[in-house]
């Protein structure tokens, strides 16, 4: 009889490690990332993967808390970002799969047009320095100023070769840039940040990036973890037709599928 117990209280003990390990709670940012990963909760149910997602305002928390073990894995970033967080913390957070492009605008709500921008002006771009050279060299290809070189993607203003118009730049943190739009002639904004301030880059940015855009936004996890089964399912979920076909009619081109 004894015996029997401890096998019973060891196959409950294996149940709920399986149970555990099939649950992943990951962090998003609102749009369009929590939003593609509920679309992927009734499927991952299905494969027996309980996904929880939670929402951040912010890009620092999400690979932070990843990397303390206090979730499972993120999907917000780009691989510079997560290049630039990896190397700033010492951090080793791993690169999953590819989901998305979200192209990268230049917003105004003062001007029409690039060529509107008064000499003078001021620029608000992203503080972060992935996010910044990544405004930047918009800027450039988009002629508004010449870098001293298009290969670094950590350009900052002191980077600048030439700034026909005088152009003031102000470097803040990217979640703001909405709410300072109507305080500065332009400003570059992240897609997740603009869709969510009903800015659609699309119709909306005076520049854009197109569909060749380098910065894909990867769904990121541990070494330790980031080829579990249930990971490996989610993984898998977010590369499907579904989820394509999802971005492709939900946001009309303003998000972009990388697979």
């Amino acid at each position: 009889m004894k015996s029997k117990i401890i096998l019973a209280l060891a196959a409950l003990a294996l149940a709920a490690a399986a149970n555990a390990a099939d649950k992943l709670t990951v962090a998003a940012t609102a749009v369009p990332h929590a939003e593609i990963l509920e679309f992927v909760k009734p499927a991952l149910a299905k494969q027996g993967v309980e996904l929880e997602v939670k929402v951040f305002t912010d890009y620092v928390q999400p690979n932070v808390q990843v990397a303390e073990k206090r979730l499972d894995a993120n999907f917000f970033q780009h691989k510079p970002y997560l290049a630039e967080f990896n190397k700033g913390k010492g951090a080793n957070l791993q690169p999953v799969v590819a989901v998305h492009v979200e192209p990268f605008g230049a917003y105004s709500s003062k001007h029409k047009a690039l060529a509107d921008v008064p000499a003078g002006g001021t620029v608000a771009i992203p503080n972060d320095p992935s996010n910044a050279g990544r405004a930047l060299l918009l800027l450039d290809r988009a002629g508004v100023i010449k870098l001293k070189s298009t290969d670094n993607i950590l350009a900052t203003p002191r980077d600048i070769a030439d700034n026909p118009k005088k152009l003031k730049f102000r470097e803040i943190e990217a979640a703001t840039l909405p709410r300072i739009l109507p305080q500065v002639d332009l400003a570059l904004i992240n897609t997740n940040y603009a869709l969510e301030a009903k800015l659609n880059p699309v119709k909306n940015a005076l520049a854009i990036e197109d569909a060749r855009s380098p910065y894909a936004n990867w769904l990121v996890a541990r070494a330790d973890n980031k080829d579990t089964p249930a990971l490996r399912k989610l993984a898998a979920a977010l590369n499907s037709a579904e989820v394509k076909k999802f971005i492709e009619t939900k946001y009309g081109g303003a998000v972009v599928p990388a697979f």
